[in-house]
């Protein structure tokens, strides 16, 4: 049963947009009309956040991956191969002021 109130409760309010307190909203309202345990609540909270912050996670992976698509397709460098070049291009010209 409470894995489908679960489910229910995921597809109803989003995985990724759910906060600790909404959760613990959502769970506290499901307590009382469920009749769930003290136990099973804290349970389904976790349960609710860890699914939350692995879907906050692998939208956060994407992006990236889609941006840096999108920077190569653009020509774009990174800051750090920015960086890795002004670091030779002062090299370099103090090199060649000696």
């Amino acid at each position: 049963m409470l894995e489908m109130l679960e489910k229910a409760v995921m597809t109803t309010i989003g995985v990724a947009a759910i906060t600790q307190k909404k959760a613990e909203e959502l769970v506290a309202e499901m307590k009382e009309r469920y009749k769930l345990s003290e136990e099973e609540g804290k349970n389904l909270v976790d349960r609710i956040q860890a699914i939350a912050n692995e879907s906050r996670e692998k939208v956060r992976e994407m992006a990236e991956v889609e941006v840096k698509k999108v920077t190569e397709r653009l020509g774009l460098v990174s800051r750090d191969e920015f960086d890795r070049l002004s670091k030779r291009v002062e090299e370099l010209e103090s090199r060649s002021n000696d």
